[in-house]
Formats: structure tokens, sequence, C-alpha cells
């Protein structure tokens, strides 16, 4: 007769990060399927609705100075003289009053340009809030720089102004924009601009997989 075998030792303890360890079984003694859940990508609704109120305020205060010293700056004088009685136009036919809103307009096209540039080299993932923050930006900053301009520029009060200078002697007319949609351009500009940008060299979301794949206890995909 032969002695009866010796039962093998009982399996020590394993801990749940051994890689020799035996996928978890469920009641019916069959591996379970399990997966890792993807983390969320991005930097959270908080930081973008910081970063967003932040370059609203540049655009809108930094931007809108530097537009409006510009406008100031480059913008055509349009004459003026006055007989005792009336002011008028000296050149009738000039067109510095167009070249004026051409001017701003220029300038705004510049800066929306510029402002996305800048905001997608910096934030190279976009998102809704920085969007709005162009827009909303763009457009504070253009009437910021509206009226500084015409602060800046020639006295206001024509009247006034002819009588100071006199009978027929040329006075330059106050900066005027005579076309209100101008304003438009620094947040249409930006918009295009970063949404251009973000089309082109953004980052990419990886395609959807045809079949979603699971991953066994040891870490092997499962069809």
């Amino acid at each position: 007769m032969t002695a009866p075998l010796t039962p093998p030792p009982p399996p020590h303890n394993q801990s749940p990060n051994d890689p020799w360890a035996p996928p978890p079984t469920s009641g019916g003694g069959e591996a379970e399927l399990w997966y890792e859940p993807e983390k969320p990508a991005g930097p959270g609704l908080r930081t973008e609705l910081i970063e967003a109120a932040v370059v609203t305020a540049v655009m809108a205060l930094l931007g809108g100075a530097l537009l409006g010293l510009l406008w100031w700056w480059l913008a055509p004088h349009v004459p003026l003289v006055s007989d005792g009685s009336a002011v008028y136009f000296k050149d009738t036919e000039g067109e510095q009053a167009v070249g004026v809103d051409g001017t701003f307009t220029l300038l705004a096209l510049g800066a929306g340009a510029l402002s996305a540039l800048v905001v997608f080299l910096l934030r190279r993932r976009g998102g809704v809030p920085l969007v709005v923050a162009l827009t909303v930006g763009g457009l504070l900053g253009a009437v910021l720089a509206w009226r500084l301009g015409v602060w800046l520029g020639p006295e206001t009060d024509v009247a006034a102004r002819a009588k100071e200078v006199g009978q027929e002697v040329t006075f330059s007319a106050p900066l005027k924009l005579g076309a209100k949609g101008a304003l438009l351009a620094w947040p249409l500009a930006g918009l295009l601009v970063h949404l251009g940008l973000t089309a082109l060299f953004g980052p990419r979301d990886p395609e959807p997989f045809e079949q979603e794949q699971y991953k066994d206890g040891y870490g092997a995909p499962i069809a």
C-alpha cells in the first residue's frame, strides 16, 4: 500500500497589487471584467473661468488703451474753417473723415488677430470660456479705445474752438467714429482667427474605438 499524498500547502495571502495574483472572481467563479475609467481632460471649469476673466480684463484695459493711442496718433486730421457765422470743411472733397473710420477698423482688425494669436499660443486647448472672453474683451477694448481717442483728440466743442482760433483759420475737427460698426471689428477678428488656429493647429481628440475594450484581471485587453 502507498501512503496518502500530502495535500499542497495553501497559497499565501497575496497583495491586490501583486502582478501574479489571480483575477478577482464573482460568485459564479468567473473572472470579472473591469476597465479603468478615463480621467477628465483639461484644467477644469474653475480654472477656465479664471483664465477667461484675465483675458477679458487684459484685452479691455491694456488692449483698449493701446488701440486708442494708436488711433489718436495715426488717424488723419479733418480740417475745418469758420467764416464767423458757420463752420465748414476746408476740403469739401477730402476723404479724411473716411480715413478716420478706416484707420480705426484696420487697427481693430489687427488687434483682434494679435490677441487671438497670443491667447492660442498660451492656451492651445481653447474652450468656450476663452472664446467668450475674446469676444467680450474685444468689444470692451474697442469701446474704450474709441472713447480714449475722442478724449485725447481735438476739442469736441467745434463752435467754441472756431471762436477761439478766429475767422478763416484752419483747425482740426474732433476725432469722431462715424461708423459705429467698426467697434465689432476687434471681437469678430479675434473670434475668427482663434477658431481658425484651433481648427488647424489645436490638439486633436482621440478617435472613438469601433468596439469598446475591457481588461481582465491580468491587464490583457478583451474584445
